[in-house]
């Protein structure tokens, strides 16, 4: 019964912003990392972005200074703050946890306008 829910994607032109939410459900989340991936037309899916249940986060170079990962306990939500856009961040955004195994949400759609 595990589940999460991307959204927030869309489209925005180079230089906006976009806040993507992941709403988790059929975990304690407050006891699992969170993670934040991608996948773009014809390449491999990559790691974006990493909190821990200790709040610390970890950021693929690509992303490092623009993106900003957070998560609410309480609302059992991770969020991905993505700033300064790109169109080569134009991709599918995957949530992802691993309890005994790993989940993955649906994917949110997010494409950057030159």
């Amino acid at each position: 019964q595990v589940q999460l829910v991307e959204s927030g994607g869309g489209l925005v032109q180079a230089g906006g912003s976009l806040r993507l939410s992941c709403a988790a459900s059929g975990i304690i989340f407050s006891t699992n990392a969170m993670n934040w991936y991608r996948q773009a037309p014809g390449k491999q899916r990559e790691f974006v972005a990493q909190i821990t249940t200790h709040n610390n986060t970890n950021y693929a170079d690509s992303v490092k200074g623009r993106f900003a990962i957070s998560r609410d306990n309480l609302k059992k939500t991770v969020y991905l703050q993505m700033n300064s856009l790109k169109p080569e961040d134009t991709a599918v955004y995957y949530c992802h946890t691993r309890t005994w195994r790993d989940y993955w949400g649906q994917g949110t759609q997010v494409t950057v306008s030159s």
